[in-house]
């Protein structure tokens, strides 16, 4: 899918951006007894399969889609500044990294799930468009017997300065999206991108579409986090990698008990003061440490179907980087 070049893209697609509940009645369910043994037992079974966790609060599955949307439609504003303070500036390596490792190359089709204000798909076309100008100026260096005229003129030929790289940015959040393509307008990006509202657990993409997937700082939000593993899967041309980036748990237990004291403590009273929203941040820390471990994701990947599956720590596991690809 081409993006105009216009900085107002918007896409948005029917098969919708909140999973209807659905395939969580238990066989049998609505035929026992209620006051019965077994319907009561079913009935307790049922319960705790639709309960889930808001940071440290239980809901309702139902619920917690809502809660998290009302997070982001709040911080949406001052995500970026707040990103900034609260990491100390040090997300911006750990994207940075993320690049790194994923390492594109000019005509990748990369898929950002969660990536609203654009900061993943920022960095991968800042990259893609280096690596094409170096292969650009390794061609030229090549063609030793070309005129100066000649030279010039393929450079003003070469309309796609990516070689064909393209990402499509996919968030629930609009306001979320709405920040994502102020920022791409305010920085010049036009070409190459795309902005899709749509939903992790049912992505609105056809199957094999993607070179990459990647979310950052996202996964934790998600109800089924499952479900949403299975649509990277789906959405993934074989072939095609699974690179995740989010809070992690921290391996050292000096760094451990300093990191919780500064989650506790300083992040929500950073959010009252630059956002005017204690509640959001102490939603986001409580959410971290509700995560499962580097070792429990890492399975939770390969049951989804990948294959290869690796992570890596980053500042004492604050935050990992998880692999796998789909063969």
């Amino acid at each position: 899918m081409a993006a105009p070049r216009s900085c107002a893209l918007w896409g948005y697609y029917g098969r919708g951006w909140s999973r209807v509940m659905r395939g969580r009645w238990l066989p049998g369910l609505r035929s026992s007894w209620p006051g019965s043994p077994l319907g009561a037992r079913l009935l307790s079974q049922e319960k705790r399969a639709t309960e889930t966790h808001f940071g440290f609060e239980t809901v309702s599955e139902e619920e917690k889609g809502g809660k998290v949307y009302q997070v982001f439609e709040s911080v949406a504003k001052k995500y970026d500044v707040m990103n900034d303070m609260m990491s100390l500036g040090i997300h911006r390596i750990w994207k940075d990294l993320l690049l790194w490792k994923m390492h594109p190359f000019p005509g990748t089709q990369l898929l950002d799930v969660a990536g609203g204000t654009g900061d993943i798909a920022f960095r991968f076309l800042n990259y893609v468009q280096g690596q094409h100008q170096i292969k650009q100026k390794k061609k030229l260096r090549a063609q030793q017997n070309l005129s100066w005229e000649e030279i010039a003129q393929k450079y003003q030929n070469e309309e796609d300065s990516l070689g064909g790289s393209h990402v499509m940015v996919c968030d629930i959040n609009k306001e979320m999206l709405k920040i994502g393509r102020q920022k791409a307008c305010a920085q010049g990006y036009k070409t190459g991108l795309a902005w899709i509202l749509g939903d992790a657990e049912e992505l609105p993409f056809d199957d094999d579409k993607f070179d990459v997937y990647t979310i950052a700082f996202g996964i934790r939000n998600v109800t089924h986090i499952d479900q949403a593993l299975q649509e990277a899967h789906r959405v993934l041309k074989p072939g095609g990698r699974f690179l995740c980036l989010e809070f992690s748990q921290v391996n050292n237990p000096l760094v451990s008990r300093l990191y919780d004291l500064y989650s506790f403590q300083v992040i929500p009273v950073l959010g009252e003061v630059i956002a005017g929203d204690w509640k959001s941040y102490q939603y986001l820390v409580e959410s971290i440490r509700q995560f499962p471990s580097q070792e429990e994701f890492k399975e939770m990947i390969e049951d989804a179907g990948f294959q290869k599956v690796t992570y890596e720590n980053l500042t004492s596991g604050i935050v990992a980087i998880h692999s796998g690809f789909k063969l």
